[in-house]
């Protein structure tokens, strides 16, 4: 596999995880940015039918392989949905302000609808099954010779050279070291989603802590202003008392002098 097929499949995983930047996501919606609830609901549902709409392209794609990578990425969508489903039911329980009770009390139920369209998410044997099954009671009359379908499978040109059986062995090894990449990635994704939520979870906790110390520290400013102004006031007062001791006594010796100079 080129470095370019490699660039384009982690540009399409990272396009994937983009639903987790509220500013991305949700820069168009009217939603609370407290209710964390709704932001999650939104981003699964929209990512439960980018799902059924690349299960539906998988039903139509006539490539084997294709429909093989479709299908795997499929399965993984709707296991990483089964994931998020706990925390959804956990902050289905949360009150958010100016949400009703009944609209709180309806947010389980929603949850256990979302759960199961994930569950009926078409994957590609389901789907191929469905259409056999069509296709056999649409063309019921049809007889096929065994023998003769037998004698075309046993032609030469269906059989495996030595070649062909080594690269489709290295084809198969490079698609599952490649998958394994893309697992770990998606894992390390996972992890950097969860730390930024358990962030943005914290931040929300501790502005109004900050809020509240600001206003004390406001509060602290102002007294210490006043108390500033009253000690200025109080040495002004103690500066003038001395100076009229100091002018009294000055002119107690002036006039001191000037008797002992008369007499």
């Amino acid at each position: 596999m080129s470095i370019i097929d490699m660039l384009v499949r982690v540009d399409a995983i990272c396009k994937k995880f983009d639903k987790y930047d509220p500013s991305k996501q949700h820069k168009d919606l009217n939603i609370n940015p407290d209710d964390h609830f709704l932001q999650l609901y939104t981003t699964m549902e929209a990512e439960i039918e980018a799902t059924v709409k690349k299960a539906n392209e998988a039903a139509e794609e006539k490539n084997r392989a294709a429909v093989a990578t479709m299908n795997a990425e499929i399965r993984r969508t709707k296991a990483a949905l089964r994931e998020e489903i706990p925390k959804l039911e956990r902050l289905a329980k949360k009150k958010v302000k100016a949400l009703s009770p009944e609209d709180l009390a309806a947010r389980p139920d929603l949850v256990v609808a979302l759960a199961a369209r994930i569950d009926d998410i078409p994957e590609g044997t389901m789907m191929g099954a469905k259409k056999k099954k069509k296709i056999d009671k649409s063309h019921i009359e049809i007889k096929i010779d065994s023998a003769a379908a037998d004698e075309a499978f046993r032609s030469e040109r269906y059989e495996h050279t030595a070649e062909s059986a080594a690269y489709q062995e290295e084809f198969q090894h490079r698609k599952n070291k490649q998958d394994q990449n893309l697992d770990i990635i998606s894992e390390g994704l996972s992890t950097l989603k969860n730390m930024a939520e358990d962030i943005s979870e914290e931040l929300d906790k501790q502005d109004p802590m900050v809020g509240e110390m600001e206003e004390k520290i406001d509060k602290a400013t102002g007294d210490l202003t006043k108390n500033n102004a009253r000690m200025k006031e109080v040495v002004s007062k103690i500066r003038s008392g001395r100076n009229f001791c100091i002018d009294v006594i000055l002119l107690c010796v002036v006039l001191g002098i000037a008797a002992y100079i008369y007499k």
